[in-house]
């Protein structure tokens, strides 16, 4: 079982490489938010950010966000001047993990008397409460897009596979985890330096009341997440792949009986009451089994019982509101028929081909033809996170460009702040890492808007402001190189452009993989993409940039931007069509976004054009076309509406009117409105009619 966990994506390295991908983005919102002027922090908490899952499990993401705007109080000498305040109100009618929070009045220390906003209601005793189901709707309303929020419990999200809460910090020490705490001492497990670092650790209350209470759409949950991560990422790799396989047997063998029922909430709970009552020195390789054994044993006690306790907070029954007394005794006796029948029913396990991996144990290498196992698994996984990674870059940093554009007159001071920022905000080797990434993109960015302005006043480029501009090249495998193919295309220097785009060229081999900040295209993230990625690939290959950001221009850029992505950044035909825009378009359509590798044969095309190569050009053009008609090539083709606008306007260069209204037509059936293309038909008709 350890092997075939390690061959299922769920090995030491693997589990490494999900939890510092996910704490860096973690830490790229987080210097976001800062960037923005929130008071506010954010963390990804879960089996993704864990490292406790494989592909098959198909873990969802979970991330909170918490504003430091409300301050949330145990006593009354915690009131602040100036902020929104929240008294945490518990008696013998509450239950235990529940709160209910009073509103304070922001100028004195004193209660609001008065319904003031739609998220207050008026307790029977005359109290102002903070209702938590009206806290998610608001939460609802004000974000919303084009898309229905999706609620769980106390996530509202928009984003599919991603569990979204808002909640608010409790910086003071509470009971409930200092009973904890004293409970816990002297013993192996948690250590003394995990329990002082609960001590300090702060809680969350998130917007989630008990299913039997009076009160359950005004409650708010006590949440010590980060409690529990710390104690995770204690765990040893035994502890690790026993939890691995908990949630395996929860999702495969337990589904049948008792549905989602069991979450893996309840599989950590268990893991941390067997940790701790057990010797460290059973949690090794070989006593996997056994150990889940354990485990299985503890189940089967508080399902004896009736209750499961949760393993922080004294009183809590988990199994209240998840698992009737029905299902308890169906599980029951199906776990007492696992144990006796000495696990055999993991072999029943078909998630990330457990069963086939365990019964061809001895014979490893005729597992299922063509699934991923082993180091192939392992790579693609690491280039996935990694894919991940880069997305969530370019989508939080294009928000930000979004936000700096409308200072049109001081952008470049706003650009030096955001570098400055992300330096003064990075203060450990993880948020050096993000904010060294963020600087990156900034930094091209910098150099391109500061060479138009020179292009702009018709100034010659020298040597200094050029090598300026390679600093970034490393942020991926092409999108920064071809800004500095535009630039010196702009300025005249077609010769060097040519050399420029020859490197490219060169590094674009066909597993580059195309990445995106403003969409997605369904599969683009299938593990199976990444896996073709190394085909044919040693290790240290696989270690290389294969990744392509898309190439973005901004209005400030105008003067190093080919002339025809000018009309993407006033691709609108009427106001109106701006109106129509989805929050996320309209972060993105004001600028000239544009697929890598088409951006490379559409500068190409133009390059050659002005050196007179007509041979290179024609061999280029047809490259092109036969790029963007491959279906193959559709999982890497963003912004396809543009890309087909560029190649309909290398059709108008030669003369080809009619191959140009085909492609602009083509690009009409992905955006009607909002496209350029509506310009580029009015121009070309006009050609025609003389």
């Amino acid at each position: 079982m350890f092997d075939a966990l390690d061959d299922s994506g769920a090995g030491k390295a693997t589990v490494l490489e999900r939890r510092r991908t996910y704490l860096r983005m973690e830490h790229i919102e987080i210097l976001r938010q800062q960037i923005q002027g929130k008071n506010s922090e954010c963390f990804h908490f879960g089996s993704q950010s864990e490292g406790t899952t494989t592909p098959g499990l198909q873990s969802d993401i979970d991330f909170l966000y918490s504003n430091h705007i409300y301050n949330i109080m145990t006593v009354w000498e915690d009131w602040k001047a100036g902020i929104w305040n929240h008294l945490m109100l518990h008696d013998d009618t509450t239950p235990p993990q529940q709160y209910l929070l009073q509103v304070i009045q922001s100028n004195t220390p004193e209660p609001m008397t008065s319904l003031t906003s739609d998220m207050f209601v008026r307790k029977d005793s005359g109290q102002i409460l903070l209702s938590a189901e009206r806290w998610k709707n608001v939460i609802a309303y004000e974000k919303r897009g084009t898309e229905e929020a999706t609620k769980n419990g106390p996530s509202v999200s928009w984003i599919p596979n991603w569990d979204i809460v808002h909640a608010f910090h409790v910086r003071k020490p509470l009971p409930e985890i200092q009973h904890w705490i004293d409970r816990c001492r002297g013993k192996h497990w948690p250590t003394v330096q995990l329990l002082e670092a609960a001590r300090i650790a702060p809680c969350f209350l998130v917007p989630a009341g008990h299913p039997d209470s009076d009160y359950k759409r005004e409650e708010w949950r006590l949440s010590p997440n980060l409690i529990e991560r710390m104690l995770i990422f204690s765990f040893n790799m035994t502890q690790i792949k026993c939890y691995i396989v908990l949630k395996l047997i929860k999702k495969s063998l337990f589904a049948n009986i008792v549905g989602d029922a069991i979450t893996s909430f309840h599989c950590k709970t268990i893991m941390f009451f067997t940790i701790e009552r057990t010797h460290p020195s059973l949690w090794c390789e070989h006593n996997l089994m056994f150990v889940l054994l354990l485990c299985l044993h503890v189940l089967r006690r508080w399902l004896r019982l009736g209750r499961l306790p949760h393993y922080i907070i004294e009183g809590v029954n988990l199994f209240d509101g998840k698992l009737s007394q029905l299902l308890q005794k169906r599980l029951l006796v199906y776990i007492d028929s696992l144990i006796r029948n000495n696990l055999q029913d993991v072999f029943c396990i078909g998630i990330d081909n457990i069963s086939c991996r365990l019964q061809s144990c001895s014979m490893r290498s005729i597992v299922q033809a063509g699934e991923l196992r082993g180091a192939c698994l392992r790579n693609s996984i690491r280039l996935l996170l990694k894919c991940e990674c880069l997305k969530t870059l370019a989508e939080r940093l294009r928000y930000l460009k979004y936000e700096q554009s409308i200072y049109h007159n001081t952008f470049m001071q706003q650009l030096k702040h955001l570098i400055r920022t992300f330096l003064e905000n990075s203060t450990n080797g993880i948020s050096k890492t993000a904010a060294l990434e963020c600087i990156k993109y900034v930094y091209t960015l910098q150099i391109s808007v500061q060479t138009s302005y020179y292009l702009r006043l018709r100034n010659v480029l020298d040597g200094e402001k050029l090598r300026r501009a390679q600093y970034s090249f490393n942020l991926d495998i092409a999108s920064s190189r071809l800004k500095f193919a535009s630039i010196l295309y702009s300025s005249g220097n077609l010769q060097a452009t040519v050399r420029v785009l020859e490197e490219v060229e060169r590094r674009f081999h066909s597993e580059v993989k195309a990445v995106c900040g403003c969409g997605s295209i369904l599969g683009a993230m299938d593990l199976k993409v990444f896996a073709n990625m190394l085909s044919g690939k040693t290790e240290n290959e696989c270690s290389e940039s294969q990744f392509a950001l898309c190439v973005s221009f901004s209005r400030q850029e105008s003067y190093c931007t080919p002339l025809i992505l000018l009309f993407e950044m006033n691709r609108n035909i009427t106001q109106e069509e701006v109106t129509k825009r989805t929050p996320s378009e309209k972060q993105w359509m004001d600028f000239a976004e544009v697929d890598a590798r088409s951006f490379l044969y559409y500068l190409q095309y133009l390059t050659y054009g002005g050196l007179g190569e007509r041979y290179n050009q024609r061999h280029v053009l047809g490259v092109f076309k036969s790029y963007i008609y491959d279906m193959r090539n559709k999982i890497h083709l963003y912004h396809p509406e543009t890309v087909f606008n560029l190649l309909g306007h290398c059709y108008e260069m030669e003369g080809d009117y009619a191959g140009a209204l085909q492609c602009y037509e083509v690009s009409l059936s992905y955006y009607d409105t909002n496209n350029a293309a509506n310009w580029h038909v009015r121009r070309i008709l006009r050609r025609i009619s003389g």
